[in-house]
């Protein structure tokens, strides 16, 4: 039997170790089929992009690990309706029950979390903590619906406003108050429909939207608005025992003996997401790269500030995509950035500059005005307040470089002191700067006399005698 050369040898070991790797890698990624664990996944502070990603992400991971039941604990103040509607719709389609649980003590589901609420299988809350106020805003001054409030705002149910001012009891579509008024019904449709899928109080979800209206625990339970009340998620477990609910597979009744809770945390994935997509570090994003971009029109060749600026200029518009900012104030920040640099070319002390500088302020302030999604005013001050530092120093530069004198070309030749070479009366030749230079005189000069340049007229200068009170360039 003729051996296998040495270096066969070693290739057919080296694959047999990469598939035992790769096997030992497939079996801890397989899908954990535990069914006695119960994921619990946290929904803590706005409802955002990134948030809303890691919850579809995990209920759809307990459907295929074939979880008895998912735990989606509650804690926010509200968020973007985009993001909420992706979190409801993957609860009303996961075939594992949800029950979503206002905790711990002190949290609440307000706005956006009212209406996830509403959509789980199964509803409840640990004490002292609250729900509602889940009218929707307005995203930068007009009715786009884009987001539940956190703060509650009254919606317009007054039947009387849906005239037109001429009197012919036709609705003014074009109106703010028609827009809004759509927006509201939009809102109280959307989660009456959650309400009547989980047997819940769809009046108070009504009234929730229109009025802002809020409950504590106790006061939910007793109006129906959700299940129960547990102090913390093993009692939780213990009061669901046996308890029958609808998903999107059917009846499920469940068992919630000997279940262990095992909680979710996000990924870095989701913490980078979380990250970009915070509305002030996108700010500072945008302002990073505009920055950059500039610095290396100005300076072709610098290379770095180029690549940071187009890196954080893409990853900015990226997470501007995700969120509801307003692009008129993107448009103002992008208006001041170029005034502020035409400054450093054109002299208008200061006219550029200022205009620039309000263009960015305005512009900073306008880019994102929805309730827990507001760019921090701290940031949009500093940065207010370092360009105005730096356009403040090019106005100081361009008014020192108007009162030097100038140094070079003719203008730079006016007041500088040259010698005769030899007497002349009109016309002869001086030094100059270490060169021979035709000059005119209208004095006689003698040799080695020193002489003032008063006039240059191409190659000719015109000079006259230095005094002792000629003053120096």
């Amino acid at each position: 039997m003729t051996a296998w050369p040495h270096p066969v040898r070693a290739l057919f070991w080296l694959c047999c170790l990469s598939g035992l790797v790769l096997a030992l890698i497939g079996a801890q990624a397989a899908p954990d089929k535990q069914t006695g664990i119960v994921p619990e996944i946290p929904l803590d502070g706005p409802v955002g992009p990134a948030n809303a990603a890691f919850v579809t992400d995990a209920i759809s991971q307990a459907a295929t690990d074939g979880a008895p039941l998912v735990i989606l604990r509650i804690d926010t103040p509200g968020g973007l309706m985009s993001s909420m509607r992706d979190i409801v719709q993957a609860i009303l389609a996961s075939p594992v029950p949800i029950v979503g649980y206002v905790a711990p003590a002190g949290a609440r589901a307000a706005s956006a979390g009212t209406y996830i609420l509403y959509a789980s299988h199964v509803a409840a809350a640990a004490p002292a903590t609250h729900l509602g106020a889940a009218t929707p805003v307005e995203i930068g001054g007009g009715a786009s619906g884009e987001t539940p409030s956190d703060a509650g705002q009254n919606a317009p149910d007054d039947a009387d406003t849906s005239s037109s001012p001429n009197g012919n009891n036709q609705p003014d579509i074009s109106s703010d108050a028609s827009a809004r008024r759509k927006q509201i019904n939009d809102a109280v449709a959307y989660i009456r429909s959650l309400a009547e899928q989980r047997g819940r109080n769809a009046d108070w979800a009504e009234r929730a939207v229109r009025e802002a209206a809020t409950l504590s625990a106790a006061e939910a339970r007793d109006q129906q608005v959700i299940d129960r009340v547990a102090d913390n998620e093993t009692a939780l477990l213990t009061a669901l025992n046996g308890r029958t609910v609808k998903t999107a597979t059917g009846q499920q009744t469940l068992h919630t003996e000997d279940l262990r809770i095992h909680r979710i945390e996000p990924g870095w994935r989701t913490e980078l997401l979380a990250t970009v997509t915070n509305p002030t570090i996108a700010y500072l994003l945008f302002m990073i790269g505009i920055v950059g971009l500039a610095a290396e029109a100005l300076n072709p060749g610098a290379t770095l500030p180029g690549i940071v600026g187009g890196i954080s200029l893409l990853t900015a518009l990226y997470a501007f995509h995700m969120l509801p900012v307003d692009y008129t104030g993107a448009a103002l920040i992008l208006l001041g950035a170029a005034l502020i640099t035409a400054e450093a070319f054109v002299p208008s002390f200061g006219a550029l500059g200022l205009g620039g500088l309000a263009a960015l302020l305005f512009g900073s302030i306008m880019l994102g005005d929805t309730p827990g999604y507001e760019v921090s005013m701290s940031a949009i001050v500093v940065i207010a307040l370092t360009t105005a530092a730096l356009l403040g120093l090019v106005v100081a530069l361009f008014a020192r470089a108007r009162r030097t004198p100038t140094e070079t070309g003719h203008e730079g030749l006016i007041g500088r002191e040259c010698t005769a070479r030899r007497d002349f009366s009109a016309t002869g030749r001086v030094w100059l700067h270490g060169e021979s230079w035709q000059a005119e005189t209208d004095t006689p000069v003698t040799e080695g006399q020193n002489l003032i340049v008063t006039a240059v007229d191409g190659l000719t200068v015109h000079v006259r005698p230095k005094t002792e009170g000629s003053p120096e360039p």
